[in-house]
């Protein structure tokens, strides 16, 4: 992203114009269609608590942090960028890009339909296309959920999140008696870390 010329603390992004005519429509830019030059890296950052930081400062602009979130793309490298059409600048992430904050369920049971918020307002219908998964948290040996939330881009759910899931788990459709999980979109996701069961 270009910030040569720009005031103390000003982010500039070239195409902002249209990013944000874009984000106004409410449709996801095509991030995974653009292939610009790769720019290097800004100082962009985002913490494991969802704060985002240029230059290690953080980015107090919601809507700032919004219109960032909407061209937000993890590589199959496992890198994080920043994509506009004409460039593409490195995002350190520290653990998922976004936050599930909110969580409502819909037909509690089998047939449930769990629906995720996240920290920059993007609506998850968990299922099949947005799939839970755990990860064993380093330290602690605790489960970590995950929701995907578009391409490679996940969001872990907050610990209070995770505690209303726990609430919801029911024993495995196909018997194990060690095995509980939730339900949604048609989907039984096992509460356990992936290779786990």
């Amino acid at each position: 992203m270009s910030h040569q010329g720009t005031a103390a603390g000003e982010i500039r992004i070239q195409g902002l114009n249209e990013l944000l005519k874009a984000a106004e429509a409410d449709r996801l830019p095509p991030v995974d269609k653009w292939d610009p030059p790769y720019c290097g890296d800004i100082g962009m950052r985002i913490r494991a608590d969802g704060t985002w930081l240029y230059q290690n400062s953080p980015i107090t602009r919601k809507p700032l942090v919004k219109l960032f979130s909407r061209i937000l793309r993890r590589d199959a490298d496992g890198r994080t960028y920043l994509v506009t059409p004409v460039e593409k600048v490195d995002v350190a992430v520290d653990d998922a890009p976004f936050l599930a904050v909110e969580m409502q369920v819909e037909n509690p049971g089998p047939s449930q339909q769990i629906i995720f918020r996240t920290n920059v307002d993007d609506i998850i219908r968990c299922g099949p296309e947005h799939p839970l998964r755990f990860a064993r948290e380093p330290g602690t040996g605790g489960l970590k959920p995950y929701v995907l939330v578009r391409g490679r881009l996940e969001a872990l759910l907050t610990r209070a999140l995770y505690y209303d899931l726990v609430e919801l788990a029911v024993p495995a459709p196909d018997g194990k008696e060690d095995t509980v999980g939730v339900w949604s979109g048609g989907v039984f996701f096992p509460l356990q870390a992936e290779g786990e069961g």
